[in-house]
């Protein structure tokens, strides 16, 4: 077991090395992965099971105890990253489903993987688990409403199963991971160590799946859609970073605005849209833990002696 888990917690501290090459091995043999098409949606939903297993009540006390600073965060995510997109769209010239693809995944909650990142550049942790944990459960009305919104424009949105979307692979599986904690305990506590290996390997096949199935998409989209990721990223990190607040909680602010759960727009844009609408969600995975370890690298030269929290770093 320990073995195990040591290697897990390898395979989570470099999954991004771990999505880059198996977004190449599905771009480069895409016939192995185009089968998982089917379990986009099961993958995320086991994800966010794991999500459910490491939440706590203190993550929701910490909301109440911190509601203006949590509300700045779950504001700024579901306004500043949707308007970003939805700029971009209109000033860059892309297919429908490639600008249907660039809204959902900005108007998707903050990614888990971003605790990580606040946790490495000594950011303010408990701010970014809370605001993570809100934007996550908000986006079960929030993310179909903007999405349809500004994405009807290119292709028809059907927000009600969007909605039902999100329950079915967000919230029940979040509900059954934290009821599971609740009534044994000892055997999640077990399992936590090999968590990042679970969410690692979800995330991982789901950007492979996603590339295999669009990689004629990505072909004709050429840089283009390599530069509006890295746009809406990074634009994202930097417009978060208005607020008067301490420097460990700008921290945590600017890197959960930035990163996005894009696993959960590229299964939305699958089930919902085309493999084609989930290319920028891929990219985005690839590219936001890239941007989000080197914006972390930057930020832990900028600490004043700010401690991160006492909290654990939750599963990637």
């Amino acid at each position: 077991m320990k073995s195990l888990a040591a290697f897990s917690a390898f395979f989570g501290r470099t999954f991004a090395l771990w999505i880059i090459l198996f977004a190449l091995l599905g771009f480069f043999f895409p016939e192995i992965f185009k089968f998982l098409r089917p379990w986009i949606v099961p993958l995320l939903a086991i994800i966010m099971f794991v999500m459910g297993l490491t939440l706590s009540g203190r993550d929701f006390t910490e909301v109440l105890k911190r509601l203006l600073e949590v509300g700045i965060g779950v504001v700024s995510q579901f306004l500043i990253m949707p308007l970003l997109a939805a700029a971009l769209t209109t000033v860059i010239p892309m297919s429908p489903e490639v600008a249907a693809g660039v809204i959902l995944v900005g108007c998707c909650p903050g990614g888990t993987s971003s605790n990580v990142m606040i946790y490495l550049s000594k950011g303010d942790l408990a701010l970014s688990v809370a605001c993570t944990s809100v934007t996550t459960l908000v986006a079960l009305f929030v993310t179909p409403f903007l999405v349809w919104t500004f994405a009807s424009q290119y292709l028809p949105v059907d927000a009600a199963a969007m909605f039902l979307s999100i329950v079915k692979i967000v919230l029940a599986p979040l509900a059954l991971g934290f009821i599971l904690q609740k009534i044994a305990p000892k055997i999640v506590a077990a399992a936590v160590p090999v968590l990042p290996l679970v969410s690692v390997t979800g995330i991982v096949l789901i950007v492979a799946a996603v590339v295999a199935l669009s990689k004629g998409k990505i072909v004709e989209a050429d840089l283009m859609i390599f530069v509006v990721v890295i746009l809406h990223n990074g634009l994202g990190y930097f417009a978060s970073r208005v607020f008067g607040l301490s420097l460990a909680k700008r921290k945590a602010i600017t890197i959960e605005v930035g990163m996005q759960n894009s696993e959960l727009g590229a299964a939305l844009a699958t089930a919902h849209f085309s493999p084609a609408a989930a290319v920028p969600s891929a990219i985005f995975i690839i590219w936001h833990n890239i941007s989000g370890a080197l914006i972390a690298n930057y930020f832990t030269g900028k600490s004043e002696d700010e401690s991160s929290s006492s909290l654990g770093v939750r599963s990637a």
